[in-house]
C-alpha cells in the first residue's frame, strides 16, 4: 500500500483537516487523563510492563554515550521520563515533551514539576531541534477519521521528527492483523513495508524494523545518513 499525499492545490483543505483530526484526538486523551489519571489508563495503555517494554524498542535509535536532548512526541504524563529516570539515571538527558492534550500536559507538570532538565509544552508540531524524536502509540487511535486522511497526518508528523531531529527518531506501529484475529475499527494498522518505505525511500534515513517483542505491534527506527553517505 502506498503513502498518501494530498495534492499542492488540497493544501488549505488538508491543513484545516489535520487540524479538526488533531482536535478530536485531543479531546479523546484529554477525557482519558481526566477519567483515570496519571497511570497507563490515562494515556489508554493496559499496563505498566507493555508501556515500558515499547520504551525499550524505542530507546534503541538513541546512543546513550554523550548528553543528549530528547523530543517526547505524545508524552502524556510523561511516563517515558520516568523510565529514563529508573534505566539511565547516570546519563545526562534533556527532555521535553509534547502533547496535544493540554490536559495531560498540565498532569505532566504537575507532576515533574522539580525534574532538572525537563519540560512540557502543548504542541502539534514545531518541535526543538533534539537529537532524537520519540513516539509511542501516538498513531494508534484514529477514531473514526478516514484511512487516507489518517496517513496524510502520519506522514506530515513523520516529516516533522525527521527535520526536528539531527540523529534520527523512533516510532511505534500496530501491526496488520493475520487472518482471523480481533480487528478494532478505531484503531490504525500498518502494513509492515508501508512506513519504513516511506522513511527510506522520502526520508531518505537508514531504517532498522523491529518485531517480534511480544505485542502485535513494531517499532522503526529511522536513524540520519552522514553527510558521506548521501
Amino acid at each position: 500500500m502506498a503513502v498518501v499525499a494530498a495534492p499542492p492545490e488540497d493544501a488549505p483543505r488538508l491543513h484545516r483537516h489535520l487540524n479538526e483530526m488533531l482536535a478530536e484526538v485531543e479531546q479523546y486523551y484529554s477525557k482519558k487523563i481526566l477519567t483515570h489519571g496519571p497511570t497507563p489508563l490515562g494515556v489508554d495503555w493496559s499496563c505498566v510492563p507493555t508501556q515500558e517494554m515499547r520504551f525499550v524498542q524505542l530507546l534503541k535509535v538513541c546512543e546513550f554515550d554523550a548528553p543528549m536532548l530528547i523530543n517526547d512526541i505524545g508524552c502524556g504524563y510523561g511516563a517515558l521520563l520516568a523510565f529514563l529516570g529508573k534505566r539511565y539515571r547516570r546519563k545526562h538527558i534533556d527532555y521535553l515533551g509534547v502533547d496535544v492534550s493540554a490536559a495531560m500536559v498540565a498532569q505532566a507538570k504537575k507532576r515533574w514539576k522539580n525534574r532538572a532538565n525537563a519540560a512540557f509544552e502543548v504542541a502539534s508540531s514545531g518541535y526543538r531541534t533534539a537529537d532524537y524524536c520519540l513516539a509511542s502509540g501516538i498513531f494508534n487511535v484514529r477514531l473514526n477519521q478516514p484511512l487516507t486522511a489518517w496517513q496524510q497526518m502520519v506522514t506530515q508528523t513523520l516529516n516533522d521528527m525527521h527535520a526536528s531531529s539531527r540523529k534520527g527518531f523512533a516510532v511505534n506501529f500496530l501491526a496488520t492483523p493475520t487472518a482471523g484475529a480481533p480487528h478494532t475499527p478505531e484503531l490504525y494498522y500498518a502494513p509492515l513495508a508501508m512506513w519504513s518505505s516511506y522513511c527510506e525511500q522520502t526520508l531518505n534515513s537508514d531504517v532498522q524494523l523491529i518485531a517480534n517483542y511480544g505485542m502485535r505491534e513494531y517499532t522503526l527506527l529511522v536513524r540520519k545518513k552522514s553527510a558521506a553517505a548521501r
